[in-house]
């Protein structure tokens, strides 16, 4: 503290000294007779004299009051990822996906295999690490690989005859191991059989049809939009948490702009990309991709907050993994190939 400090009190020989005077009575002490008479006591108890204190605001130097509070600045709103990387990433990506889809369909299939395989690995390698689960990588991916070339080729009924005989090759596969944790093992082979390969077959599927390549242009592009959508007005605007036990980032405001984007979206897609559609039935479709996109986010967030996880993997900078990516794809792609399918026709 400065001279200048409040509250200073003075020495002794100062004036306005509150103490006792060398080898004179403690302040409050009782004496008789004339020794301690008016004068000393009128001069023992004056006033204390105030410093010259400059006015509080003034030079820099000058110590402030003790009691004032100093102003906390308020945080700053930070995205949490990387940006320039993630967007260079899914740009690179939307470029990869659109020069297959309209070059070579059987090249695009091509890529969503690779995706749902390296999706697999990244999931099994996950359930060993974190839980102990010894979900078989190898019937996995290749029975994950033909289940997408069936659903191109075959259409639904290659698609569920080919996971039916990718669950049983997991069955199988494990009796290799001893029985211990054989239960758990299996159910997570079939589990992750059903929600990778399987889901993304629903793709494959929508490729089959006369304009494939523009159904699946809008299935990409909405699911994108409503992720976008969600990610910017939440941020934003974001004030009442929408599940906040499973992913306390996401809010009630994100989800309306989710819809919000995706619904425009959709009524521009189906007016001008697909054949005989139409802009009412692109804003159901918006709005049943920003449910099931938001859906499969909140899926995949209740399965790494169990795993105790951020990421599924660190494949893609700025992203995750191919499975933080592919979250709230797969769930999107049954419901826009049922819709496409009621709408304008297989």
């Amino acid at each position: 503290m400065s001279d200048s400090s409040w509250g200073a009190p003075p020495q002794a020989g100062q004036a306005g000294y509150w103490g006792p005077t060398a080898g004179g009575p403690a302040q409050g002490a009782v004496t008789a007779g004339p020794a301690y008479d008016a004068p000393e006591a009128q001069q023992t108890h004056l006033m204390p004299s105030v410093p010259d204190v400059p006015a509080y605001g003034g030079d820099q130097d000058d110590d402030p009051m003790p009691d004032s509070p100093q102003p906390v600045p308020a945080p700053k709103k930070t995205a949490g990822r990387d940006l320039s990387a993630a967007i260079g990433v899914g740009v690179g990506l939307g470029v990869v996906i659109i020069a297959s889809l309209f070059v070579v369909k059987a090249v695009f299939v091509g890529v969503v295999a690779v995706a749902v395989v390296v999706g697999l690995w990244e999931l099994t390698s996950r359930l060993q690490e974190r839980k102990g689960i010894k979900a078989p990588l190898v019937p996995l991916a290749v029975g994950g690989a033909a289940m997408v070339v069936a659903g191109y080729a075959r259409g639904a009924e290659g698609a569920w005859v080919a996971m039916a005989l990718t669950a049983l090759a997991v069955l199988v596969w494990r009796m290799a191991q001893p029985p211990e944790g054989y239960l758990k093992d299996v159910t997570a082979g079939v589990f992750a059989a059903f929600y990778v390969p399987f889901l993304a077959t629903f793709v494959a599927m929508m490729l089959t049809a006369d304009d494939g390549p523009w159904r699946v242009l809008t299935f990409l592009l909405l699911t994108v939009v409503s992720d976008t959508g969600a990610y910017a007005v939440g941020w934003r605007f974001g004030k009442n948490k929408l599940a906040p036990r499973i992913s306390p980032g996401k809010t009630r405001e994100g989800l309306m702009g989710a819809i919000a984007f995706a619904m425009v979206a959709g009524a521009l897609c189906m007016q001008f990309l697909i054949e005989d559609g139409a802009w009412w039935q692109g804003l159901v479709l918006g709005l049943a991709v920003a449910a099931s996109a938001t859906l499969g986010d909140l899926g995949e967030s209740m399965i790494k907050r169990d795993l105790g996880i951020k990421d599924m993997g660190t494949l893609l900078p700025g992203h995750g993994g191919i499975m933080d990516r592919l979250d709230s794809l797969l769930p999107t792609a049954p419901v826009v190939w049922l819709l496409m399918v009621a709408f304008v026709g297989s």
